[in-house]
């Protein structure tokens, strides 16, 4: 078995995390979701959109996330919209809310112990046909 590469980065910042994607020698084609917390209502511990600006934009992709299974600012689209806004996570780059439009697809977990069933995205295998 071939051993995992680990990159290391001593300053994080949008520039040296460029560097860090480029280090891996692929490039990402077609529809890129970056896949980002937008961080929750009165809480500061989150990742900026302007500090990952120059990281979405380079890859020239999309910021997604979706509604939460909780209570909070993220568990309606109109509540989480307004977060987003908030955060100014729609500033800098395309954003997109995947589950805006509902209803949620609900797959079941026959074997969960806990979870029984999930919520994903109503146009997930939708998506994965037009890639």
């Amino acid at each position: 078995m071939e051993k995992a590469k680990v990159y290391f980065i001593r300053e994080i910042t949008p520039e040296n995390i460029i560097k860090a994607y480029e280090a891996l020698g692929k490039k990402l084609e077609g529809k890129i979701a970056v896949k980002m917390h937008s961080g929750e209502q009165g809480n500061p511990n989150y990742l900026r959109p302007e500090f990952v600006k120059d990281v979405v934009n380079y890859v020239n992709g999309t910021v997604v996330e979706c509604n939460t299974a909780y209570e909070g600012a993220r568990n309606t689209t109109e509540k989480h919209q307004k977060l987003i806004e908030e955060h100014e996570w729609n500033k800098y780059f395309p954003f997109d809310l995947l589950d805006a439009e509902g209803p949620d697809m609900v797959l079941t977990i026959p074997e969960g112990e806990v979870l029984k069933e999930n919520y994903v995205e109503k146009n997930m295998f939708k998506i994965k046909e037009e890639l």
